[in-house]
C-alpha cells in the first residue's frame, strides 16, 4: 500500500516533466531528451498517460490507506494515526522537487515574491514587469494583473528571493511553505474529529493523503493549502486556548487568501460559553473582528506592502469557471436575454447574480455568528463545513483546489453513509482530474479525453463489488463512534 503510493506519486513527478509548463532558459537534468519528449505530442499524450497511471496508483493506495484505519479504535487509534502521517509523507515527497503540477499559479508566486525583493508592489504591478526566467512559465492570463493573494505569501517569496533568482527553486520554497498548512492539519484534525466523534486516523486520511491533496495541493502548489491548515488550527486554538488565539490565527488565515478569515465566525460561536446571549455574541464578534483585522493588516504594514490587495481582490472573478453556480446562472441568463434581442448589456446579469450570490453568503455567514449554538465544538466543526460549502456554492470563481479548504472539515464529521461514500468518492476523482487544468496547454482534446476516461473507469470501479465493497466499509467504519 505505502510502496504502491510512493510508486504513484514519482510516476506523477516523471509524467509532470513532460506536461508541466516549464521556463525556458532554466537548466534541468536530461534537458535536451525531456526537450525532445516535450516537443512532440506523442511525447506529451505519454508524460498525459504516465501522470494518469500514478493519481490512479495513489488512488487505490489511498482506498487501501482508508480501509485499513477505518476500523482502528481505542489502543490502536494513535498506531493508525501514525500511519496515516507516515503515508502523507511518503507520498508527498516524490512532489517535493516537482515544478507547479496541472496549474501555473506557482510560477506566478515566484514572481510576485521577486517583485516583493525588488520592492516593486505586486499589488500595483504584475509579474510582466520582471523579465527573465522568472516570468518564462507564468500564465500570459495573470501577467499584467496584481496579486490578490494577503500578504504572507509574498513575504515568505520575498524572503526565497533574497535567496536565489531560479524560479524552480523558489517554486519549491512556496511548496514548502504550503506543507507547513499540512503539518497544521496534521495537528487539527485529530481533535477536530474528537470533538465529533469520529475517527481521527479516518478523518486524517481524507484530509491529509487523498488524491485530491496530494494532486492539487502538494503537486499543485496552491495556497489553498496553507490557509486552510490555518483556518483548521484557528478553530482549534479559539476552542482550546481562546478567543484571541484563534483570531490571530484566522486573520494569517485571511492573509494568505481572504476567506480564511471566515474561520473566525466560528472561533466566536467556539469561543462563547453554551447559551450566551445576543450581546455576548456581537460583544465577541467585534473584538474578535479587531484582532483579526489587526494580524490581517498588521503583517502587510510591517513588511511594508500595505492593503493593496483590497483593489486586487476582482483578479480572480476576472475569469469564468464552470464550477462556479453564480457564473453558470448569469451566463445563462445572458446567453437567453442575448438570445431575445433585449439589448441589456451582455455581462448583465452574470455580474447580478454574482452580487446576490456574495450578498447571500455575508448574510448567512451573520446568521452563523449570530444564531449558531455556542460553546460546543462539534456544531464550530459543523458551521465551518456549512460556511465553507456555502462559499463554494456562491462564489464567483470555483477551481477544483478549492475544495482543499471544505474537505478537512468534512472529513472531521461524522457523516450519513452516503456523505461518507460521497467524500471518498469525490477526494478520488477530484485527484484523478486534476490534469483538466490549464497547465497542459496545446493539447485539451486529449486531456479531457483521457482525465475524463480515466473518472469513468474510476467511478466504474467503486461499482463493482469489491469497489463497492471497500468503499462501504470505509463508511460504515466511519459512522462508529469513536470512544
Amino acid at each position: 500500500m505505502l510502496t504502491r503510493g510512493v510508486a504513484g506519486s514519482v510516476l506523477v513527478l516523471l509524467g509532470g516533466l513532460v506536461v508541466s509548463t516549464l521556463p525556458e532558459s532554466v537548466p534541468i537534468l536530461g534537458g535536451d531528451q525531456l526537450a525532445f519528449v516535450r516537443g512532440h505530442t506523442a511525447g506529451r499524450m505519454a508524460g498525459l498517460c504516465v501522470v494518469l497511471l500514478g493519481l490512479g496508483m495513489l488512488g487505490a493506495a489511498w482506498l487501501a490507506l482508508c480501509r485499513a484505519v477505518a476500523g482502528d479504535g481505542g489502543a490502536e487509534r494513535a498506531g493508525a494515526l501514525a500511519l496515516v502521517r507516515r503515508a502523507t509523507v511518503l507520498w508527498s515527497v516524490p512532489l517535493l522537487p516537482a515544478p507547479p503540477l496541472f496549474s501555473r499559479d506557482g510560477w506566478s508566486y515566484a514572481a510576485q515574491g521577486m517583485l516583493t525583493h525588488l520592492g516593486v508592489s505586486p499589488y500595483d504591478n504584475g509579474p510582466g514587469v520582471l523579465s527573465g526566467p522568472i516570468v518564462e512559465a507564468v500564465d500570459p492570463r495573470w501577467m499584467d494583473t496584481p496579486a490578490p493573494y494577503g500578504p504572507v505569501p509574498l513575504i515568505f517569496g520575498d524572503l526565497g528571493a533574497s535567496l536565489t533568482g531560479n524560479p524552480w527553486v523558489l517554486v519549491v520554497g512556496h511548496r514548502l511553505v504550503a506543507l507547513i498548512g499540512l503539518v497544521l492539519l496534521a495537528w487539527a484534525v485529530p481533535r477536530m474529529a474528537g470533538w465529533t466523534g469520529a475517527n481521527p486516523a479516518l478523518a486524517s486520511a481524507v484530509a491529509l493523503a487523498s488524491p485530491l491533496m496530494i494532486a492539487n495541493g502538494v503537486g499543485g502548489l496552491h495556497l489553498d493549502l496553507l490557509m486552510v491548515g490555518l483556518m483548521a488550527a484557528a478553530l482549534v486554538a479559539g476552542a482550546e486556548h481562546g478567543w484571541i488565539a484563534g483570531a490571530v490565527l484566522g486573520g494569517l488565515a485571511a492573509a494568505v487568501k481572504l476567506p480564511g478569515g471566515l474561520v473566525c465566525v466560528l472561533v466566536v460561536v467556539v469561543s462563547l460559553p453554551a447559551g450566551a446571549l445576543l450581546v455576548d455574541r456581537v460583544r465577541r464578534l467585534v473584538l474578535v473582528a479587531a484582532v483579526s483585522v489587526g494580524s490581517l493588516v498588521g503583517t502587510g504594514l510591517l513588511w511594508g506592502l500595505g492593503v493593496g490587495w483590497i483593489g486586487a481582490l476582482g483578479v480572480p472573478a476576472s475569469l469564468d469557471t464552470l464550477l462556479s453556480v453564480p457564473t453558470l446562472v448569469g451566463r445563462a441568463l445572458d446567453w437567453a436575454s442575448g438570445l431575445l434581442g433585449t439589448g441589456l448589456e451582455p455581462d448583465l446579469f452574470r455580474n447580478l447574480v454574482r452580487g446576490l450570490a456574495m450578498v447571500g453568503l455575508v448574510v448567512y455567514a451573520g446568521w452563523t455568528a449570530l444564531r449558531r449554538p455556542t460553546g460546543d465544538p462539534a456544531d464550530a466543526v459543523r458551521g465551518t463545513a456549512l460556511l465553507l460549502g456555502a462559499t463554494l456554492l456562491l462564489s464567483p470563481v470555483v477551481h477544483l483546489w478549492y475544495l482543499l479548504g471544505l474537505t478537512p472539515f468534512l472529513a472531521s464529521l461524522r457523516l450519513p453513509r452516503t456523505g461518507t461514500i460521497a467524500l471518498v468518492a469525490i477526494s478520488v476523482l477530484a485527484g484523478l482530474v486534476a490534469p483538466l487544468d490549464s497547465s497542459l496547454h496545446g493539447a485539451y482534446l486529449f486531456i479531457m479525453v483521457g482525465a475524463m476516461s480515466v473518472a469513468v473507469l474510476a467511478l466504474m470501479v467503486l461499482l463493482t463489488d469489491r469497489g463497492r465493497d471497500r468503499v462501504r466499509a470505509i463508511a460504515e467504519a466511519g459512522l462508529v463512534r469513536i470512544t
